[in-house]
């Protein structure tokens, strides 16, 4: 499955951007799929979570209350509703799809399917 991420942008601190991350090449609904994020000089990081179906979703403590991951299967998107953005939240974003649907995992090393990445800049 191929995956394009986009929406992201320069906010201010306490502003919005929503996410979108586009698939294509396979069968959306059998991923579940993921949001992760890199700093300049960090690992990249779990953000967000959620299972095939949309039923199920996981954050990350630094974003819970601020971001809420969603998707749908019939536009083959998953999309990371951002609000009250912090400068910490600055970062590159990245859309991933993880084959195992049991259950959520968080391991940059069990997604196998990314994206190129979109810029998030929140300034203070």
């Amino acid at each position: 499955v191929q995956l394009q991420a986009s929406g992201g942008g320069l906010v201010q601190a306490g502003g919005s951007l929503r996410l979108s991350c586009a698939a294509s090449g396979g069968t959306f609904s059998s991923y579940n799929m993921g949001w992760f994020r890199q700093a300049p000089g960090k690992e990249r990081e779990f953000v967000a979570a959620i299972n095939w179906s949309g039923g199920a979703t996981y954050y990350t403590d630094s974003v819970k209350g601020r971001f809420t991951i969603s998707r749908d299967n019939a536009k083959n998107t998953v999309y990371l509703q951002m609000n009250s953005l912090k400068p910490e939240d600055t970062a590159v974003y990245y859309c991933a799809a993880d084959s195992w649907r049991y259950h959520l995992r968080v391991g940059v090393g069990n997604y196998a399917y990314w994206g190129q990445g979109t810029q998030v800049t929140v300034s203070s």
